[in-house]
């Protein structure tokens, strides 16, 4: 499927490229659609027929193989069984093939592994959101001449114009009553997200005498009960639940005026949403439980990587962020700023698939 936060890149590919969008009509979340209605290029929605709630059929899309294409994309999911058909009917014609997909993520077992291999070796072309991945999949045999690292993005164009705007504010003085430096955390609230530990860590955080505040945005998924966990551990006056906000001249002054943004589970597209404004992130660092995206954090720079589960060694690193002067945090925004401009945005996924459709 489509999903909205993607409608940047792929309007930016339609601007760059002769290209037309096919996508499924849903997935096995709640991820909201783009609007189709503003992509130039799309053509057409699928339905997908699932198989026991992993496998799934996109009805109608196998005859799209026979259309005269230069390049036929398709996402990484070998879960879809069309997919298959579609590749071994392109081999068969001798068109050419590239996959847009997260590749490994290095906690496949064996059976999984052979699955992902036999179905990657299929494409021309790979596309892949890492180097990590890109690391793991060449040591499996994968020819490295065939893959491309492609980072990932946000709405890059419109989040610079508000990072241009941005100024230190009194968004979250106002509501604490005092300076405090901010622990920020934004993103759905899930379990994997094991925003349990870093309420533990919060806590830990006052009984040392840390001066602090947690301030948490997002929409509980989940029924994890946040209220309950900061209840229980009595550190509710320092906490701000703020709820969803889309906002994004809010959101980035939120990371702005935040010390440190962490994402206790695994970080995605949150630590290229910090960075863009200036943010360093905290998570984990066990890497293969991650999402691509924690490679852009550079330890001690931009960030830092704690023990997985670990809230002794995640409190160690929060407090180095809390800890730094202005003038040190003014360099960290900067770094941050070089990492997302060089990498992690729409103009460079573009520049990378230029080097693809040739």
């Amino acid at each position: 499927m489509a999903p909205h936060y993607r409608m940047p890149i792929f309007s930016l590919m339609s601007e760059n490229f002769d290209c037309d969008f096919y996508f499924g009509d849903k997935m096995q979340n709640p991820i909201k659609k783009l609007n189709y209605n503003e992509l130039k290029g799309f053509k057409k929605e699928f339905h997908n027929v699932f198989i026991r709630n992993t496998f799934y059929w996109q009805r109608k899309s196998v005859r799209l193989i026979f259309k005269n294409y230069d390049y036929f994309v398709l996402s990484g999911e070998p879960f879809c069984i069309s997919y298959w058909v579609i590749l071994l009917i392109a081999k068969l014609l001798g068109k050419k093939t590239v996959t847009w997909t997260h590749g490994y993520y290095g906690r496949e077992g064996f059976v999984k592994r052979i699955v992902k291999k036999t179905f990657l070796k299929l494409f021309t072309k790979i596309m892949v959101y890492s180097d990590y991945s890109i690391g793991l999949m060449e040591k499996d045999g994968i020819d490295k001449r065939k893959m491309f690292c492609v980072a990932n993005s946000m709405d890059t164009d419109n989040q610079l114009v508000v990072r241009d705007r941005l100024k230190k504010t009194d968004i979250f003085s106002s509501h604490f009553g005092n300076d405090e430096p901010i622990i920020f955390y934004i993103g759905r609230i899930q379990k994997i997200k094991r925003l349990d530990l870093l309420v533990e860590s919060f806590k830990k955080l006052k009984n040392e005498g840390v001066k602090c505040n947690l301030v948490i945005v997002g929409k509980d998924d989940e029924n994890v009960d946040l209220p309950k966990i900061i209840n229980e551990l009595g550190v509710k006056d320092s906490v701000w639940l703020y709820g969803p906000c889309y906002d994004e001249a809010t959101i980035g002054e939120m990371f702005y005026n935040s010390a440190v943004c962490v994402s206790p589970g695994n970080v995605g597209l949150t630590s290229i949403h910090a960075m863009t404004y200036g943010c360093p992130v905290v998570t984990h660092d066990n890497f293969p439980y991650q999402m691509p995206e924690f490679e852009a954090i550079t330890p001690d720079v931009t960030g830092s990587f704690f023990k997985m589960d670990d809230v002794d060694d995640m409190t160690e690193k929060i407090k180095i962020w809390l800890a730094k002067t202005p003038e040190e945090r003014e360099i960290t925004r900067a770094a941050a700023y070089r990492t997302i401009d060089a990498k992690w945005n729409i103009h460079h996924q573009i520049d990378v698939m230029k080097k693809v459709f040739v």
